[in-house]
């Protein structure tokens, strides 16, 4: 494989990668049912989004986590769980959505994270 893929795409763990393309799958599938409601069929357009997002969304959400991370550190809330899962829900559909936008930070990150490990 290419270093440049093997550094970025292959960047994450494939534990963590799965967990989270089997949630951004989820969400296309939601959209891709609410779009062919009525017998009509998704816009090329919005398939082609809809494909890229999901692909892109574990890369999303690494960045996401990262930046919560670093944000709240090692601080704990306790909420109320309905708040929380609806809020978790927010997060995950925001991310998938501006994937196409965020997930080049995370390739960019990863890519330079790994090849400064390997030197």
């Amino acid at each position: 494989m290419h270093p440049v893929i093997q550094k970025t795409l292959g960047g994450l763990s494939i534990q963590y990668y799965f967990r989270q393309f089997f949630f951004g799958l989820a969400i296309a599938a939601f959209i891709f049912f609410m779009s062919t409601q009525g017998g009509r069929s998704m816009p090329i357009g919005m398939l082609l989004f809809t494909i890229v997002s999901t692909l892109l969304y574990p890369y999303s959400r690494f960045v996401y986590e990262s930046v919560i991370g670093f944000v709240m550190g090692e601080n704990v809330f306790f909420v109320n769980a309905i708040f929380m899962l609806i809020t978790k829900f927010f997060t995950m559909a925001m991310c998938w959505v501006f994937a196409i936008f965020v997930a080049p930070i995370g390739l960019a990150y990863l890519y330079y994270h790994h090849s400064k490990a390997e030197r």
